[in-house]
C-alpha cells in the first residue's frame, strides 16, 4: 500500500513538528532521514541552537543545568554520528546539603569495584552518607519488593500510580529520616515536587532507572562547553538542513490545527509569529508531531476544537498540571573552589519548598572561562542554580532570589560564598515549564499514538505503549527516543511516505537490560502474587 501511494504522490510527504526540545528534534531528524518535508517550529528565538542565548550585558545563560546519565545510548549515538568527540565532561560527584550541613555524596559509581544491584550502590556509599543512620537506609528495603512488583500487571502499575509516593513510603515502613533526608531531596530535584504530590509509580520508574537499575546507574556528566542548544542542536539541525528538507521557525507558536472535511486527518497548521504578530498557514500537511508539554498542549486544544473533540485524550493531558521552574546565573568577583561541581538544596527555609540545584560551571568547563563571561576577562566563579516547585520562589524579586542564594544557600556548600561578590546576574522564570507526575495521572498523560492516525506526539511525559523504553522520568534520553518513536510510527504506519531510498524508520538502541538478579526477582514476584491476588489477596500497601 505504501508504494501505491508513493507512486501517486508529486511531493513528498509534509510533517509540521510543534516544540523543538529533544522530542521535536528526535522526530524531525528521523523524518528528515526518510526524504519527509519537515517544518519545525517553537516559540524560543533560534531553535536551531546557532545563535547563543545570552544575558543583556552579553553572557551566556541556559535555562536548567541538564546531565547526561549513564544510560543515555541514543543521544551518546548521535554525539558519534554527528563527530562530536569532546562535548561531555568526565562522570562527575555529586553532593547534597541541608541546614544541618553536608548530608550525602555521591561518587562516580563505575570506578568502584563492581557488585550486582543494590550491593554496589550500598558498598560503594558506606561512607558517603554523613548523618543517615544505617537503620534508616535500611528501611528503603521494602521499597525495592514494591519495585519488583510495580509492572505486574497494567492493573497493578494503576494502582501503584493512584496513591502518592509518600502513602506508599509510610506503607513501606521507610523511616522518616530516610524520607526526608534521602528521598524527598532526590524527588524535588528528579522529579520536582515533593512525595505527597507525585505518583508512587512514577516515582518508582525514577529511582529503578537512576539509581537501582545498575550500579553506576547515577554517574553522570555534562556539557563541557557552551550550552546543549549550541553543542548538539546547532550540528544537527545544520545537518538536517543542508542534506534533507527541514525548514525551522523560530519565534512562532502553533495557534490552530484545522481538521480535513472528513474528521480524519489534520489539513493545515495556524501559526502567529512573536516577533510580528502576524498569522500565517502550513498547508498540505500529511502529519503533526506534538512534541510540547501539557501547558502547550491546553493552549492548542483550546484554539482547535475539532481535534479536541475527535481527540479527547489530548484535552485531558493538558488539563494536567505544571511545575514553575526558576534559573539563576551568577558571575562573581573571585573563584571560590567547591569540592563537589554538581550539587544538591534541600529543606532549606529560604527554599519555600522548592528543591534547588547549584554547578560550578567554572569548574565544569575549566577550558571555557572566557566564554562563560561573554569573551570578557575572567574574574572569578561563575554558578547555575535552578529552583524547581518553585512557585513562592518565583513570587521573590530577582535580587531577593539572588540575596537567598548569596546569604542563605551557598555558604552551607562553602563559606568562602560570604567574601564573593556579584558582579552580574541572570534571574528568569519558566511557569508551567516542567510536566507534572501527579497521583493518577499515568492514565491521562498523551499517547504516542492518537485517536487522529496523522497526530502523534512526543516527549518525556508521553505514554510509549508498546514502543515503551526503558529511560524514565523527566529524561533528556526518554525525550529524544519518544521524538524517534513518534517519527517511526507515521513511517511504519503508511501515514507519511519516505521518497527514494530513504531508511523507513531510524533505529533506536534499548538500554542495557536489567540485571539477571532483578529479572528472577520479578519473576518469583509474579509467580507468588499473581495467584494470590486472584483469591482476594495482595500487597499490603496495595490491599486499602
Amino acid at each position: 500500500m505504501a508504494n501505491d501511494l508513493l507512486t501517486e504522490r508529486d511531493h513528498p510527504s509534509r510533517v509540521v513538528v510543534v516544540g523543538a526540545g529533544w522530542a521535536g528534534w528526535g522526530a524531525a531528524k528521523a523524518l528528515c532521514e526518510a526524504g519527509v518535508d519537515v517544518t519545525l517550529l517553537d516559540g524560543m528565538d533560534d531553535p536551531t541552537g546557532s545563535t547563543p542565548c545570552t544575558t543583556a550585558s552579553g553572557k551566556p545563560f541556559e535555562a536548567g543545568t541538564r546531565g547526561f546519565w549513564k544510560d543515555y545510548p541514543n543521544i551518546n549515538a548521535l554525539t558519534a554520528e554527528l563527530g562530536l568527540s569532546d562535548v561531555f565532561t568526565e562522570f562527575t560527584t555529586s553532593a547534597f546539603w541541608s541546614p544541618a550541613g553536608l548530608e550525602a555524596t555521591a561518587p562516580v559509581f563505575g570506578e568502584e569495584n563492581q557488585w550486582p544491584s543494590p550491593l554496589g550502590q550500598a558498598f560503594a556509599t558506606i561512607h558517603n552518607f554523613k548523618r543517615l543512620p544505617v537503620a534508616d537506609r535500611l528501611s528503603i528495603a521494602g521499597l525495592l519488593v514494591a519495585m519488583l512488583d510495580l509492572n505486574r500487571s497494567d492493573a497493578v502499575f494503576r494502582q501503584y500510580d493512584s496513591i502518592d509516593a509518600l502513602t506508599l513510603f509510610k506503607q513501606l515502613q521507610i523511616s522518616d529520616r530516610m524520607i526526608d533526608e534521602f528521598l524527598r531531596p532526590i524527588l524535588l530535584v528528579g522529579l520536582f515536587k515533593p512525595p505527597e504530590q507525585l505518583s508512587a509509580a512514577v516515582t518508582m520508574e525514577l529511582l529503578y532507572y537512576y539509581a537501582l537499575a545498575h550500579q553506576d546507574s547515577f554517574d553522570v556528566r555534562w556539557i563541557k562547553s557552551k550550552s546543549i542548544a549550541e553543542r548538539l542542536f546547532a550540528p544537527l539541525s545544520q545537518r538536517l538542513r543542508d542534506e534533507y528538507r527541514l525548514e525551522v521557525l523560530g519565534s512562532t507558536l502553533a495557534t490552530r490545527l484545522n481538521m480535513s472535511s472528513d474528521g480524519r486527518s489534520v489539513c493545515s497548521v495556524e501559526t502567529r509569529s512573536l516577533a510580528t504578530g502576524q498569522s500565517d498557514l502550513i498547508d498540505n500537511v500529511d502529519a503533526v508531531v506534538l512534541a510540547v508539554g501539557a501547558k502547550g498542549m491546553r493552549a492548542l486544544m483550546a484554539k482547535s476544537p475539532h481535534c479536541a473533540q475527535l481527540a479527547p485524550e489530548l484535552k485531558r493531558a493538558g488539563s494536567l498540571g505544571a511545575i514553575d521552574v526558576v534559573s539563576v546565573r551568577l558571575w562573581l568577583d573571585r573563584t571560590v573552589p567547591v569540592a563537589d561541581p554538581a550539587n544538591v538544596f534541600s529543606r532549606f527555609r529560604a527554599m519555600k519548598g522548592a528543591g534547588a540545584t547549584f554547578f560550578m560551571l567554572d569548574q565544569l568547563q575549566r577550558d571555557s572561562q572566557q566564554e562563560l563571561w561573554g569573551g570578557s576577562e575572567p574574574q572569578g566563579s561563575v554558578v547555575a542554580s535552578d529552583f524547581y516547585n518553585a512557585t513562592a520562589i518565583a513570587e521573590l524579586s530577582d535580587q531577593q532570589i539572588v540575596d537567598c542564594l548569596m546569604g542563605d544557600l551557598l555558604p552551607m556548600a562553602q563559606p568562602g560564598f560570604r567574601d564573593a561578590q556579584v558582579v552580574d546576574q541572570e534571574v528568569r522564570r519558566y511557569p508551567g515549564s516542567v510536566s507534572l507526575f501527579s497521583p493518577g495521572s499515568f492514565h491521562q498523560r498523551p499517547p504516542l499514538e492518537t485517536s487522529l492516525a496523522p497526530l502523534v506526539c512526543a516527549g518525556d511525559w508521553v505514554r510509549m505503549g508498546q514502543r515503551e523504553f526503558g529511560a524514565k522520568g523527566l529524561c533528556q534520553e526518554r525525550a529524544y527516543v519518544c521524538g524517534l518513536e513518534a517519527a517511526n510510527s507515521l513511517l511504519r504506519r503508511g501515514i507519511v511516505i519516505p521518497t527514494g531510498s530513504s531508511q523507513r524508520q531510524h533505529r533506536v538502541i534499548p538500554i542495557r537490560a536489567d540485571e539477571p538478579q532483578v529479572l528472577l526477582g520479578r519473576a518469583l514476584n509474579k509467580m507468588v502474587m499473581d495467584p494470590l491476588e486472584s483469591v482476594g489477596i495482595r500487597w499490603p500497601w496495595l490491599a486499602g
